[in-house]
């Protein structure tokens, strides 16, 4: 304990950083945590639990032990800070799971179920009617999350009058390779099994 005093009094600075990136890199993997179990990856949220806890612990046990050392106390709170925003950026980055687009098209002669047929999404269309007489195209896409910026971007060059919105699909029966895929790979979002 004398030894780590010691180092604290040498060098305060390398060890708020260390507890400032470790809070960093816990809390990210909390807030993962959090969305991938929110969307069925059991397994993979209580992997990432313990890694997290891990963490938490000893970067929670340096400020605790030292707390008349303010400067752990703002390294510790800034991480934490940090760790959310980081987390959050990450995991739209990882893009686990799949959404479910809503797209209502006015534009008959857009005819986008089948432009978006053509560039290899699986379209459900059903037609709709806006009060009482304008027909409308109602169509629903699911996809992988990852995906989805450029399914919405397709959707807006092809109509840009087009109403969509996008939801989390917790679970999807059914789910086949999208032709996009053909090479095999499927991405992480189905490498880890719901359970």
């Amino acid at each position: 304990m004398s030894d780590l005093n010691q180092l604290i009094d040498s060098y305060p600075a390398l060890l708020a950083v260390a507890i400032f990136c470790a809070r960093i890199v816990d809390v990210s993997l909390g807030t993962v945590r959090i969305l991938v179990g929110f969307r069925g990856y059991r397994l993979l949220a209580a992997l990432i639990g313990f890694c997290e806890a891990a963490i938490w612990i000893l970067a929670a046990s340096k400020v605790i032990g030292h707390v008349d050392h303010w400067y752990l106390v703002i390294a510790y709170a800034a991480g934490y800070a940090t760790g959310n925003f980081v987390g959050i950026t990450f995991e739209r980055r990882l893009g686990v799971g799949r959404e479910l687009a809503r797209i209502i098209s006015y534009c008959s002669a857009c005819n986008l179920a089948e432009q978006l047929t053509k560039c290899g999404y699986s379209v459900v269309e059903l037609a709709g009617r806006h009060r009482g007489d304008a027909s409308v195209q109602v169509l629903y896409v699911v996809d992988k999350r990852r995906r989805m910026p450029e399914l919405l971007r397709l959707v807006h060059e092809l109509d840009p009058a087009a109403i969509y919105t996008v939801t989390d699909v917790k679970s999807c029966h059914g789910e086949d390779v999208h032709p996009l895929d053909a090479g095999g790979s499927r991405g992480m979002a189905l490498r880890f099994k719901r359970k």
